[in-house]
């Protein structure tokens, strides 16, 4: 039991550093005002949360393309880094088996595909929030940009129905759907061969 508390603990302060990780490529990859200090404290509190990791690993692995690979690279290590802590607490010897390495990093890419997919769906629901409650809120053109480029093609094939945009919602049963089968399939896969890889 304390096992599994202690594992919980890590699990939540490790996958919420993930998710500002995220939320920091994800603004910048997807051209979401992104800027410390500017009276957004959700970029204030990703910025001040991630800076210490991210900042360092931009010196090693610079931006291409528009994109921060920094950020994700610094997302891989620490979910890679969970792992690593969950394996050596629930089975000490899995490190040393042939092979455990490489299923650890593709079960750590998985989780970031599974949390990049958690991420929109809170996004979006903050989104389709604020557009109905409250459409001139400070905070809604950043997240209006993180969810633009996923709403539009939807929008384009799907009608207005009594002046309420539907494509939300179709968009967030999609990801559901995305969670349940290809996500969960490689999840599972992945598991597996850790679980063959750490030698049971």
């Amino acid at each position: 039991m304390a096992t599994q508390a202690l594992i919980f603990v890590i699990e939540t302060v490790v996958n919420l550093f993930v998710l500002a990780v995220l939320t920091r490529f994800y603004s910048q990859a997807l051209r979401a005002p992104f800027r410390a200090n500017a009276g957004n404290p959700i970029v204030d509190f990703v910025v001040a949360l991630t800076d210490f990791a991210v900042k360092p690993m931009r010196r090693i692995v610079p931006g291409m393309l528009g994109l921060d690979f920094a950020s994700l690279l610094v997302a891989w290590i620490a979910e890679t880094a969970l792992l690593l802590v969950k394996a050596a607490i629930i089975a000490q010897t899995a490190l040393t088996h042939a092979g455990f390495w490489p299923a650890v990093g593709l079960l750590a890419m998985v989780s970031i595909l599974k949390l990049s997919i958690y991420l929109l769906i809170g996004v979006v629901i903050v989104q389709a929030i604020l557009s109905w409650t409250s459409p001139y809120h400070p905070l809604r053109p950043f997240f209006d940009a993180l969810v633009r480029p996923f709403l539009r093609p939807l929008q384009r094939i799907i009608p207005m129905i009594g002046g309420v945009d539907l494509s939300p919602f179709v968009l967030l049963l999609m990801l559901q759907v995305l969670l349940m089968v290809p996500v969960s399939y490689l999840e599972n896969s992945a598991g597996a061969l850790l679980t063959i890889a750490a030698g049971g």
